[in-house]
């Protein structure tokens, strides 16, 4: 569940001939998340073995990287972790929120995180900071590893500390460590958001990497609560799974109503997405329970304290799972074992799509793709499945959709193209390799990685009701986030590299 679905890769020098679409500061598109990006061109012609042809410009990173890039103010954000140190201060595990030049891939600054020791399993080794962040205005938004909300400056302390908080010495060292001087390459905190401590009382399993959802003046974020040590129970089931924190002061807005927490069987690693059917808006989140949500949102401009995420409905992903007591996860590779939800829900057309099952370290390897109808309301578990499609297996992937046709990818090394409106597959094709980020759409072409055990691929294919494979582009180490478009670039982060790569004008 450190793997949730992640973004990456590429670059552009002729912005109206090439399509310049602008930044890219969220991971999915705007609110509804769909993994679609407006760049026009081709970002396929590039190598990374032969002298890096068409590639801009790289940068180093740690060892594994599950994060996607972001863009930005002319900055690049990443997250990762401390394999490859650039402070000498600093050694070992840590996770990191890297910030590069987006004309040159310079280092800038870096946001240094100990580790989680005080929660056993609760922040996994050499997992890092998973979270793809959000920006607006010079304002970065993540969540790290140590199950907190972070507002940063996007300039680091190069241009001084913004304040009000002053304690980053004191952020990037470890219990019982003294203070760090913080140097002009360290990260500017502006206010910090424990979600461990009350009143939210959240403890994390494997991971905390929501994506966090961005509405107005408020944050929707996943508080990663989950089972302890043992799978045996929720170590805290009264925490929340949903918080709204405002954007401005980092104070807790409302928590969710849903009573997710007993339920929960694992971990929570979805991030929330947002859509307007008919005249209400709706937060839609994929709880740790098997269950996908629908929430009435906020108004995003609320800044009073003590209110609650209204649920509005939800839905059982897999009425043939079986239900565990007290949130044990240990539960046995069996067809009828509990049902996952890593993957972000996609908003699209009054519907919300999300892939259930198996998780790749625990349960079952069945897994399906469902299309619920999010005009509905209440416990619409019988009446609000429009289609699914069980042939998918395992997925930890989001979904991409245009022109009517979905795409999206599954552990065992399969890409799926499906009819949005009927659920019907198109086509299918094995990569031979394992997946764990999602499909992006740019320009009519479907971008997507996969391998595993050292080195693996990049992938593209034609986005049509026929299968066409247009490339297959090696890459130096796994890689386990998804592509992202920003500004006529492509950008690909494998565990050791991000690639700034040089698209191509349309014809």
């Amino acid at each position: 569940m450190i793997r949730q679905t992640a973004l990456s890769l590429v670059a552009i020098t002729c912005f109206a001939a090439a399509g310049f679409a602008g930044d890219q500061p969220q991971w999915g598109r705007k609110h509804t998340r769909n993994m679609v990006s407006d760049e026009k061109g081709s970002y396929y012609g590039f190598s990374t073995e032969d002298k890096g042809k068409g590639v801009k410009w790289t940068a180093r990173l740690g060892s594994i990287t599950y994060a996607s890039p972001i863009v930005a103010q002319g900055k690049i954000l990443i997250g990762g972790n401390n394999s490859y140190a650039r402070d000498e201060r600093h050694r070992g595990d840590r996770g990191l929120l890297l910030c590069f030049n987006e004309a040159d891939g310079k280092y800038l600054w870096q946001l240094m995180v100990p580790k989680l020791k005080s929660v056993r399993y609760g922040d996994w080794h050499r997992c890092g900071i998973s979270s793809s962040p959000v920006v607006e205005d010079s304002k970065v938004y993540v969540t790290t590893n140590r199950c907190e909300v972070l507002c940063l400056d996007i300039n680091g302390l190069a241009d001084g500390n913004a304040g009000p908080y002053k304690d980053e010495g004191k952020h990037m060292a470890a219990p019982g460590q003294e203070a760090f001087k913080a140097l002009k390459t360290d990260a500017d905190i502006i206010w910090r958001l424990d979600m461990k401590a009350d009143p939210i009382g959240a403890v994390p399993h494997n991971a905390t990497n929501c994506s966090i959802l961005l509405d107005g003046d408020l944050l929707y974020v996943s508080t990663a609560n989950g089972v302890g040590w043992t799978h045996r129970e929720v170590t805290n089931p009264k925490a929340p799974s949903i918080i709204v924190v405002n954007k401005k002061t980092g104070k807790l807005v409302a928590v969710d109503n849903a009573n997710i927490g007993p339920d929960i069987f694992h971990g929570q690693w979805s991030s929330p997405s947002l859509g307007k059917v008919g005249d209400t808006r709706q937060i839609f989140f994929g709880a740790g329970d098997g269950l996908c949500y629908g929430f009435d949102a906020l108004d995003p401009k609320l800044s009073s304290e003590g209110n609650t995420l209204k649920m509005r409905w939800k839905f059982t992903c897999d009425t043939t799972a079986r239900k565990v007591e007290g949130g044990a996860s240990s539960y046995p590779k069996a067809p009828d074992s509990p049902t996952v939800i890593v993957s972000m829900p996609v908003f699209y057309k009054n519907r919300v799509y999300v892939a259930a099952g198996g998780d790749p370290w625990h349960g079952k390897r069945l897994g399906g793709l469902y299309c619920i109808d999010a005009t509905k309301t209440g416990d619409i578990t019988k009446t609000g499945k429009i289609w699914s499609y069980m042939g998918l297996g395992q997925s930890i992937s989001t979904v991409s959709i245009s022109d009517g046709l979905l795409y999206i990818t599954s552990y065992d090394g399969r890409i799926h193209c499906l009819n949005a409106e009927t659920g019907k597959l198109q086509w299918a094709h094995d990569t031979r390799g394992e997946i764990y980020g999602s499909t992006m759409i740019a320009d009519g072409k479907v971008y997507f990685g996969a391998g595993g055990r050292g080195r693996s691929t990049l992938w593209v294919f034609d986005a049509a009701k026929k299968k066409k494979i247009i490339a297959r582009i090696p890459l130096d180490s796994v890689i386990h986030s998804t592509p992202t478009f920003a500004n006529g670039v492509m950008y690909v982060a494998t565990g050791r590299t991000l690639y700034a790569v040089e698209g191509k004008s349309a014809k």
